[in-house]
């Protein structure tokens, strides 16, 4: 009776953990979509958190190497390949 009581008690943490394990990724899912509207409505934002990136990856004294591009070599690359703009642009 016992290991009954035991699983079952088991099974109610572990449904609780899952829940707000969901929980915390809506929670973040919904912050995500919330920042990638605000940069999207300003210009500058994007290239901001680039650099902003970049900085914490050299704080970290490792051998990781980054190439960034700008993003209007990118643009040109498209439409030099005759790719339609994405929706973004």
């Amino acid at each position: 009776m016992q290991r009954a009581i035991a699983r079952e008690a088991e099974a109610i943490r572990e449904k609780r953990a899952r829940i707000i394990k969901a929980e915390g990724e809506n929670e973040a899912a919904q912050k995500l979509a919330e920042a990638a509207t605000m940069i999207g409505t300003a210009p500058g934002a994007l290239e901001l958190r680039r650099l902003q990136t970049l900085t914490e990856i050299g704080v970290e004294h490792n051998s990781t190497i980054i190439a960034m591009l700008p993003v209007e070599l990118l643009h040109a690359a498209q439409k030099i390949a005759g790719l339609p703009p994405t929706s973004a642009d």
